[in-house]
């Protein structure tokens, strides 16, 4: 692991269990995977791009194995699940994780930046959290964390799609867990702030041109906003993300965990 690292908590409860991670080749995919994996857990690294999965699973280790899957389409993610359930021999733990971003004032917005956010962002979400529900529901177990965002929480400057998309995550978890919580499966969310990854990059360029700023002005400005005084890492995603996975939280159902920093703290 990278970054910004403690010691993890262990939790002998996960060793042995099995997870589908979706964008699990870089950021904070990676970063869960890998420490599920640390925690004994066998995990299938689903990403659309399958020679970064693949790479990812080989320096993971642990058994980890990589699956081709693009969450925008029904077909693929079933595909790519079923390759998970046979090469893992299970599953007990979904992370839906994948997602995207593009940036622009609300007004300049085009149908294509509308489209492919929630396509990814929520149509992703929604297709694998049904599908391996469908799973859970059948074997009578299983968690599912899903990423969301500080943007599902408070309406983010030229991101209102973004906003838009990760809001609906939130929702459907909401909604989701409600209906699944009598059949004994948990669902949350988890809501990162200004994370360090390759996305953040690509949407700091964005920002520091918008905003006729420089990129470690709009850096400075993150860490600003951020009571804790950083940027945050995947790896202080992954913590939440795998307690919640955890009996530790086995009373919590329907949650967006904000891991922010404190940059939102409602």
């Amino acid at each position: 692991m990278t970054g910004h690292t403690l010691p993890s908590p262990r939790y002998p409860d996960l060793a042995g269990k099995r997870a589908f991670v979706t964008g699990g080749a870089v950021g904070i995919g990676r970063a869960i995977a890998t420490l599920l994996t640390l925690q004994g857990v066998r995990v299938a690294v689903a990403d659309l791009d399958v020679g970064a999965a693949e790479r990812a699973a080989a320096e993971i280790g642990g058994d980890a194995v990589a699956v081709g899957v693009d969450v925008r389409d029904r077909a693929s993610v079933e595909a790519g699940f079923a390759t998970a359930l046979d090469r893992l021999g299970g599953c007990e733990i979904l992370i839906a994780n994948a997602g995207v971003s593009t940036m622009r004032p609300a007004l300049e917005l085009t149908d294509e930046d509308w489209d492919f956010n929630f396509s990814v962002n929520s149509r992703g979400i929604f297709l694998t959290d049904q599908i391996v529900a469908r799973h859970f529901v059948a074997t009578g177990t299983g968690v599912i964390v899903n990423t969301a965002s500080l943007a599902a929480k408070v309406g983010a400057p030229l991101l209102a799609h973004y906003s838009a998309s990760k809001f609906a995550v939130l929702g459907w978890t909401q909604a989701l867990a409600r209906e699944l919580a009598p059949k004994g499966i948990r669902v949350n969310a988890v809501c990162p702030g200004f994370v360090r990854t390759s996305m953040q990059s690509r949407e700091v360029e964005w920002e520091s041109r918008l905003r006729g700023m420089t990129p470690d002005e709009v850096v400075d400005d993150y860490v600003r906003q951020t009571p804790l005084g950083r940027i945050e890492t995947p790896e202080d995603v992954a913590g939440v993300v795998v307690f919640l996975c955890s009996d530790g939280a086995r009373f919590m159902t329907g949650q967006g965990v904000n891991v922010t920093g404190g940059v939102y703290m409602t």
